[in-house]
């Protein structure tokens, strides 16, 4: 897995796709998530555009496409409950599958040893 400075997740799967979600730093920093807007699957997104909203009790934040590409597939079990954010942030809760336009893009990000370092 590869890890943003916006404290996103990627995991590329064996079939060329990218699963991409939150960590637990940030689910934990956001607080009860009680509500996620996600993309539709088709959509084609290029790297920092602003294409998940999730709300929390404590703020509202985006989500920034990690890279350029087109959604596959949306976690849909997110917008009828949101509160998974916090619940498995690393797993079930991952929010969208794409497609990248551009595979070399992940090697601009952290392993999980730096991610770690990073948020200290």
């Amino acid at each position: 897995m590869k890890y943003t400075e916006e404290h996103e997740w990627l995991r590329p799967e064996d079939d060329g796709t990218v699963v991409v979600g939150i960590t637990q730093h940030a689910s934990e920093q956001l607080g009860d998530v009680v509500f996620v807007e996600l993309p539709e699957a088709g959509t084609n997104v290029a790297k920092d555009d602003e294409i998940v909203v999730i709300e929390s009790v404590k703020a509202a934040s985006d989500i920034l496409a990690p890279l350029d590409g087109e959604i596959t597939e949306v976690n849909e079990a997110l917008v009828d409950d949101p509160a998974k954010v916090n619940e498995d942030p690393l797993g079930d809760a991952w929010f969208f599958k794409m497609k990248p336009g551009d595979p070399s893009q992940m090697d601009d990000y952290m392993d999980e040893a730096a991610y770690k370092e990073f948020v200290g």
